[in-house]
């Protein structure tokens, strides 16, 4: 299923917050990987108390039907450097 040209939800529908980061870069990765798995998502920024974190941040939310799959790359996006690390450590362990 192809992404739409507009990837953001229609926002009268129920969006399900999937993510959040304090990095809006890392929010923009996040989006694009979401994106190239067809899956319409808004990115918004946080507001957070500005006595307890001094920066905002950016979250991402999905429609409701479409969270569960959005968290599934979202989780192999994070494990995918641990992975890579895990198998250098192996390759040169035997070398």
């Amino acid at each position: 299923m192809a992404a739409n040209a507009n990837s953001s939800p229609d926002p009268n529908e129920k969006l399900v917050r999937v993510f959040d980061t304090e990095q809006e870069s890392e929010g923009m990765i996040v989006r694009g990987l979401l994106e190239a798995e067809g899956i319409d998502c808004d990115i918004a920024p946080v507001d957070l108390a500005q006595d307890v974190f001094p920066m905002g941040g950016v979250m991402i939310r999905v429609r409701e039907e479409d969270a569960e799959r959005a968290r599934q790359v979202i989780e192999a996006y994070r494990r995918t450097p641990n992975e890579q690390l895990e198998e250098a450590d192996t390759a040169d362990d035997t070398h």
